[in-house]
């Protein structure tokens, strides 16, 4: 358990430590400093990534930071780097005044404080849980309390019916505490878009993305010299058809973390889109046939909006589990080792059949 503490704790720092650029990417409310109305149905406010953190009673205001000619520009908020004189709000977000380029943005953001919660989560129930076993309770005894007890279920059923089965089993092991990861962070970043006030880092391009391109890091690093063999060489190919094969292996290379990312993305993001608007046919019902029908209605409208609530919980529990589950399937893939002696011989022998 200490080893499996560890690996998991390198991986967290190493996420915790990604640059926010890549994370955050531009905060897009930087027009809020000078616009405090806010439209009655905002559907894509509730999704995008703000320079706030909301909570049920406030916004807290997120730093920005900026390296610009050479030079840091480090503010508590947007307000005051327009405040500072340095900055000016555009349609395309903040810039200089003076003209002069953005070379770097580490400004954190909504979605980048999501993110950071989501692993922060994973990281101290791990730890706890870590602790625990190793003062004996679940190894010398049964484990106690709901938190092992749920950990437990989750890490076994990752390490036995995901990893071990996808993976081969001299190597599958070293994977577990990615696999695991990965899945309660992206479980934790995706219920917090249950809440109200909050959304889903999950539904931000950026984020999945990352996550994906972390998943094709390892898929490469640790795939085998068939694998490569099985994108460059063909063996038992004619040689002329490398031409057509190897570009069609290559792109299918990049198009696995693709389809990662864009799924967990385009997931998460329609369903928090769907309960906005549905939730926002009270005000249509109540401008288009007035107060009494939009109440009315309302009373559908909410309880549909509740049912689809448990819906929304079981599908961010299913795409953690997707996603887990293909990059488990993508590392295994490539980690294999064929054997390709049987394949020559029934080549040999076909050859032998035809002559």
């Amino acid at each position: 358990m200490s080893k499996l503490m560890r690996r998991a704790a390198a991986i967290l720092l190493f996420l915790l430590a990604y640059s926010p650029d890549v994370i955050a990417a531009d905060a897009t409310d930087a027009t809020d400093v000078n616009n405090d109305q806010e439209s009655v149905i905002d559907v894509m406010g509730k999704v995008s990534n703000h320079d706030y953190f909301e909570l049920p009673w406030t916004k807290v205001y997120l730093p920005r930071i900026f390296l610009s000619e050479g030079e840091w520009h480090v503010y508590k908020s947007t307000k005051s780097a327009v405040d500072s004189g340095e900055f000016e709000v555009s349609e395309a977000g903040l810039v200089r005044t003076n003209g002069a380029e953005i070379t770097l943005d580490m400004s954190i953001s909504s979605h980048l404080i999501y993110v950071w919660m989501g692993l922060l989560l994973t990281f101290i129930i791990t730890f706890l849980v870590g602790n625990r076993y190793k003062s004996g309770v679940g190894r010398t005894t049964e484990p106690k309390g709901i938190l092992q007890n749920m950990f437990e279920v989750l890490f076994v059923f990752i390490r036995d019916d995901i990893a071990k089965e996808f993976i081969p089993h001299n190597k599958y092991e070293k994977f577990v505490p990615y696999l695991f990861t990965i899945f309660m962070a992206i479980t934790f970043m995706n219920l917090f878009g249950l809440l109200p006030w909050a959304a889903a880092a999950t539904a931000n391009l950026t984020v999945t993305a990352t996550l994906a391109m972390i998943t094709f890091v390892l898929t490469q690093v640790n795939a085998s010299k068939d694998h490569w063999r099985h994108v460059f060489v063909f063996p038992g190919v004619p040689a002329w058809t490398r031409i057509i094969l190897t570009p069609v292996e290559v792109l299918g290379l990049f198009t696995k973390p693709f389809s990662l990312a864009i799924r967990l993305f385009a997931n998460m993001l329609s369903g928090k889109i769907m309960i906005v608007c549905i939730l926002g046919l009270i005000f249509v019902f109540t401008d288009l046939f007035g107060a009494y029908v939009g109440v009315g209605s309302g009373v559908f409208w909410v309880l549909l909006t509740t049912a689809l609530y448990f819906l929304k919980v079981l599908v961010a529990l299913i795409q953690a589990y997707v996603f887990t589950l293909l990059s488990a399937v993508f590392i295994g893939m490539a980690a294999e080792e064929h054997h390709h002696e049987h394949d020559e011989t029934s080549v040999a022998h076909a050859q032998n059949v035809q002559t």
